[in-house]
């Protein structure tokens, strides 16, 4: 794979850091391996720049491979940087963020290479819900490297950028005419392995954003910023986005503030981060709609979870639960999406979802937006498996399954019999709905604590955080779990 960006390692920590902030560690190590005449080529910091700086005043550390050096490639002195870097980097309690553009492992150093590569996957794995983890691809990541964004717990790709473990000419049948695997479109919307994408200029500047919003360690507090939005204001015209819960959650947040992570993979369901009177809060949300800027509807998704979407946030409470920071859904589910595709991966992924909510002890709050049906709303952060608090909106329904349905399987017997089967099941359908779908049946049995209206919505859900400011909640002692 080739790329086409001309910036320098060192140019993308400029760019990163605050003004005159890095400190490097490590300029003058050099490769000490002799083997096919490697001394007599210069290997400045072997290729990758590596030390410590601010974003936003708050201190992060930073690797960034050269490509003019060796093509950037991974030895046993340039894994041994990145190490020590992740050993500061804990000790400190701050986050780590990998600027990646390298052919790979260094050949030429073989089995030293290839251990120490070990060496920095272990160290991910240790560091892995103690800090964040943060890389962006701006040339090639391939074969074992992008091992090292798949253990991060965000990935950000430049447009020319390459990540793959098969370049896409040796996988059978394909090429990169034919469908490019390394390249953005791919890793973002099938893959789903990149949070976000753009020119290197866009995803510096996303980069800095996240760091901004998300805490240095999984002992901090959770990430603050002045809140300078009316905690009262309401929703205007919220109930509208019911559909576009991307759109319903930058409405909630403080001056409209949504960070959307992973926005081109599995659209149906929306992850990202907002804030509420100043504090980050992981939003998780069903979406059957999709809005461009102009407000033009582009995109239509059942209102059914499938594997990928299941996937996609259960990948996300996991992290917001590392890091205590507070979890917030609205849901819009009736089931689960029906194809053998999906039969092959729901039961997993489901699970998943499933044990991720309800082991999460963060702060939980669940905003039920339109319907809520059978197992899909049991899964999507339901009371049942530890919500806080439950708000609906009043014309919300929350149930087995839809009236109709319903009243077609309660009374398969009956329906033959009758005069008129519309009529007969339109009647049935209405009653079912009255005693067992409406809102207010749920709230009876407590599986709702309150009723709101959406206008509204910004101040309950704020509200509800600052009650559960100082939630503690033990679960069974074990190793860790299997799901």
């Amino acid at each position: 794979m080739s790329t086409t960006s001309n910036v320098s390692a060192g140019k993308r920590i400029e760019a990163l850091l605050d003004d005159n902030s890095f400190v490097e560690i490590g300029s003058l190590v050099t490769a000490r391996n002799t083997d096919f005449n490697l001394t007599e080529k210069e290997t400045p910091a072997d290729g990758v720049i590596t030390g410590y700086g601010l974003i936003n005043n708050s201190p992060v550390y930073v690797y960034s491979q050269d490509a003019a050096v060796l093509g950037g490639s991974v030895g046993e002195m340039h894994a041994k940087k990145i190490v020590r870097l992740y050993d500061m980097a804990m000790k400190m309690g701050a986050p780590v963020i990998g600027l990646i553009d390298s052919a790979g492992l260094r050949l030429q150093e073989a089995t030293d290479a290839l251990n120490a590569f070990g060496e920095i996957y272990a160290k991910q794995v240790m560091a892995s819900g103690v800090i964040p983890q943060i890389t962006a691809v701006f040339g090639n990541c391939g074969g074992g490297l992008s091992v090292m964004t798949g253990l991060a717990d965000f990935t950000f790709m430049a447009d020319n950028g390459h990540l793959f473990v098969n370049s896409p000419n040796t996988i059978d049948g394909n090429s990169v005419d034919k469908c490019d695997s390394s390249g953005v479109a791919f890793q973002s919307e099938e893959a789903g392995n990149v949070d976000f994408s753009g020119d290197e200029t866009t995803v510096i500047e996303k980069i800095r954003e996240l760091v901004s919003m998300i805490p240095a360690n999984n002992e901090e507090n959770m990430s603050y910023d002045e809140c300078t939005d009316d905690l009262n204001r309401g929703c205007e015209s919220i109930d509208t986005l019911s559909g576009d819960t991307a759109l319903a959650l930058a409405s909630i947040s403080d001056n409209h503030v949504f960070f959307e992570l992973k926005k081109e993979y599995a659209k149906e369901m929306v992850t990202g981060l907002i804030r509420l009177n100043g504090t980050t809060v992981g939003a998780v949300a069903n979406r059957t709609e999709r809005y461009d800027e102009e407000m033009n509807k582009v995109e239509e998704f059942d209102a059914a979870l499938t594997a990928k979407g299941c996937e996609k946030a259960a990948s996300f409470v996991e992290f917001c639960d590392a890091f205590e920071i507070p979890v917030l859904t609205l849901t819009n589910a009736k089931g689960f999406r029906t194809s053998m595709c999906q039969e092959k991966k729901m039961v997993k992924a489901a699970a998943k979802l499933t044990y991720a909510f309800a082991n999460a002890t963060v702060p939980k709050v669940n905003v039920i937006v339109n319907e809520a049906f059978g197992t899909a709303y049991s899964v999507m952060n339901s009371k049942a498996l530890g919500a806080d608090m439950v708000f609906a909106w009043p014309d919300t329904k929350v149930g087995m399954m839809s009236g109709d349905s319903a009243a077609r399987i309660i009374f398969a017997d009956e329906i033959t019999k009758a005069d008129s089967a519309n009529a007969f099941i339109g009647e049935k359908a209405a009653e079912y709905e009255r005693l067992q779908l409406s809102v207010n049946s749920a709230a009876k049995r407590g599986y709702i604590d309150s009723i709101i209206e959406p206008v509204d919505t910004r101040k309950y859900v704020i509200g509800a955080y600052e009650m559960l400011f100082t939630k503690r909640e033990d679960r069974p002692a074990k190793k860790h779990g299997t799901v």
